[in-house]
């Protein structure tokens, strides 16, 4: 098994201490978040691309930029990249440099977005989001492949013999398909033989579930080897405790505060509470032995060889308390259980 970390660079208020850091503060948070994620063994760090308050990275090419120059190891992930609301050619540009600068530590996950907001900024047609996202994608597949590309469709100009610069240092940069509420995700990662990446954050595992199995289908319907699906799947929280009761109090409020702000509503969620939370869904909280249970539980439902978690939601102290009881007292244990594949 692989471990990342990731940020969505939301910046609201602290539900704790009501604490609410400047937007410069905040980003060299998330910047300190990676460094002390490599330092600790983590594979990946990951951050988010949003439009509107309360998140601060509209661009994270940009943040990663920083990132790679702080870091050395890990790799570097968008957690995602909008690509439904993009120009291709200029994410095949942007991300190329950065694969460049970071040598070759980055891997996209692209998805159609997960806030209503962007698309109406962007001027576009949210009804159409989904071949927005299936369009660009499939540009952006031949821009970091292929040279003098010739294409024409829908979302914009056609192409006449253009071949991006600079080119990716891998060949070519991994991209993974983020998954949250649709086939269209699913079927889209299976047709290309993409990995998958489960968002796991606001449903109880069933829901998530079925869109994994249903990637496996589309697969190997697409004449594909069963073996060579990937998976991987972030969770919705992580607090870890010696007691899972002190785990629980101590994820109260963000839990609170995550599952009352806008994106909990527009989510849909159906848990009731923290503790149906819990016991549906896929916070990672409680007990060391807990979490480990968990993780397990949903590897034997998803198949998955990548575990993303998350702190952002807390403190600066709590984040780094966090990520270090999880490193030291969940990772271990779970890689002897699941070495991860190679490659």
């Amino acid at each position: 098994m692989r471990f990342t970390v990731s940020s969505l660079v939301s910046n609201g208020p602290d539900p704790v201490t009501g604490r609410q850091l400047t937007t410069r503060a905040k980003l060299a948070n998330v910047v300190d978040q990676a460094v002390l994620a490599e330092q600790l063994g983590y594979d990946g760090f990951g951050v988010g691309e949003r439009h509107g308050e309360p998140f601060v990275c509209p661009a994270p090419p940009v943040l990663l930029t920083a990132i790679a120059a702080r870091t050395d190891r890990i790799r570097l992930f968008t957690t995602v990249t909008v690509l439904s609301i993009l120009d291709p050619v200029r994410v095949a540009e942007d991300y190329a440099m950065l694969d460049q600068l970071s040598g070759g530590r980055l891997e996209l996950i692209i998805g159609k977005g997960n806030d209503p907001r962007h698309f109406g900024l962007f001027g576009l047609d949210e009804a159409h989001q989904w071949e927005h996202l299936a369009e660009n994608y499939e540009l952006l597949h031949r821009l970091w492949r292929e040279e003098k590309v010739s294409w024409q469709g829908t979302t914009r100009p056609p192409l006449d013999g253009v071949t991006t610069y600079p080119r990716p240092l891998q060949d070519p940069i991994p991209v993974w398909h983020g998954s949250a509420t649709s086939e269209h995700s699913t079927d889209l990662a299976a047709r290309f033989g993409d990995p998958l990446f489960s968002a796991n954050s606001f449903h109880p595992l069933e829901k998530y579930a079925a869109l994994v199995d249903h990637y496996r289908e589309r697969w190997e319907h697409y004449g594909r080897d069963p073996r060579e699906a990937r998976v991987g799947t972030s969770f919705g929280g992580l607090f870890l405790a010696r007691r899972s009761q002190d785990a629980v109090a101590g994820f109260r409020p963000y839990w609170d505060a995550m599952f009352g702000s806008a994106a909990g509503r527009h989510n849909n969620s159906p848990f009731t509470s923290l503790e149906d939370a819990l016991e549906r869904g896929s916070a990672l909280v409680g007990s060391p032995q807990q979490v480990i249970e968990k993780i397990h539980r949903y590897h034997e439902a998803f198949g998955n060889e990548v575990v993303g978690i998350g702190v952002d939601a807390l403190t600066e102290d709590a984040q780094q308390e966090q990520l270090e009881l999880f490193a030291a007292e969940v990772a271990p244990v779970i890689r002897r259980a699941l070495p991860a594949p190679r490659g």
